[in-house]
């Protein structure tokens, strides 16, 4: 019951704090307006992500100071979430306000990254039946991962709907794994709230969107993520392949993306509209207004159409090869090359990265 109960006010709290910060960004003129890489078509109020990240911090703090129980188990990672989660999302709410610049921010994702790994360590890696890597200097290599990732989800928030729906479905996903194999209730509770949380976002997010995500939002949810990951690989039975092949999406177009920029010599730091999922929502949308409907409608389906189908592949093709990574950890890593190789061959399809599109 306390579970129904905690995620209806996360829903219901999620939903009015985005309702209270679009009048925000509506006031103080916090308004993404379009441009020759934007994705949408008119002026839209910016920030909105901040209202779940509020109420998830809220409730775990609340959780710490009046119910520890409901932290049972996990109190690194309530720790890990609230102090670096909470420095992530604070510089990103600045960054919203006021351009910073990419070396300081770099620095306290850089700080939140080795907070994380210092509370929570990290997980031993099996790269096949004879071969796993376990040990204190894997801090080394997981630091900048967890970097990467809050960072990439900044980069993959680029049209309505998209970075909500997809670590809606990551978490989901996770979570029944660790339900399959009767993982700690506790776990799966806090996934769950965040699932709310982001959900009663998206009611607002979906397209067309009323209001954007945020930096301060879109780099917690890839930090958040990625200390699941860390977690509860080694403490619940789920595998860390199972997060890296849930995680692919977002993953391989980011990394195909930046890839191929980099070997283009172009300054790759700056901003541009070169992903997968850009491209595909531009092509709908010329397709979708060769149709006859109008700039506005046909840019919210050619979204609608992106999301969807990214969700189909959540739920079709990673989430099971995920599970079978639990199941078989020994085969991980060969499961997850299995999961990204379409998904790469996607990206490279489409012309990811390049300005042949």
């Amino acid at each position: 019951m306390q579970w129904i109960q905690l995620a209806g006010l996360t829903l219901i709290f999620s939903v009015l704090l985005t309702w209270l910060l679009r009048h925000y960004a509506l006031q103080r003129g916090l308004m993404d307006s379009p441009s020759a890489r934007s994705s949408h078509l008119m002026a839209t109020p910016r920030g909105g992500g901040l209202a779940f990240v509020l109420v998830y911090l809220g409730l775990l703090l609340w959780a710490k100071l009046f119910d520890p129980q409901l932290l049972q188990g996990i109190e690194p990672l309530a720790k890990v979430l609230l102090i670096g989660g909470g420095l992530v999302a604070l510089i990103g709410f600045i960054d919203d306000h006021r351009d910073l610049s990419a070396r300081f921010r770099f620095t306290v994702h850089l700080l939140a990254a080795i907070v994380a790994v210092g509370l929570i360590g990290t997980p031993a890696v099996s790269f096949g039946p004879w071969l796993t890597v376990e040990g204190w200097w894997l801090g080394v290599l997981f630091v900048p991962l967890l970097v990467w990732l809050l960072n990439l989800y900044n980069f993959m928030d680029g049209i309505d709907g998209i970075a909500s729906l997809q670590a809606i479905s990551v978490l989901c996903s996770a979570s029944l794994i660790l339900l399959l194999n009767q993982s700690d209730s506790q776990i799966v509770l806090w996934q769950s709230l965040l699932c709310f949380g982001v959900a009663g976002f998206l009611l607002w997010n979906w397209p067309p969107a009323k209001i954007f995500m945020g930096d301060a939002a879109s780099g917690f949810l890839g930090f958040s993520l990625g200390v699941f990951a860390c977690f509860t690989a080694q403490h619940f039975a789920i595998d860390f392949w199972s997060w890296v092949i849930l995680l692919g999406l977002f993953v391989a177009d980011a990394s195909w993306t930046l890839m191929r920029r980099m070997l283009n010599g172009e300054k790759w730091y700056l901003p541009h509209a070169k992903h997968a999922y850009q491209i595909l929502a531009r092509q709908r949308l010329a397709q979708y207004q060769a149709d006859g409907l109008s700039a506005e409608k046909a840019r919210a389906k050619a979204h609608r159409w992106v999301v969807l189908a990214g969700l189909l592949i959540n739920l079709g093709w990673l989430t099971p090869l995920a599970w079978l990574a639990s199941e078989y950890s020994g085969s991980g890593a060969l499961l997850a090359v299995l999961a990204y190789l379409p998904l790469v061959y996607l990206d490279w399809r489409v012309g990811a990265g390049t300005d042949l599109n």
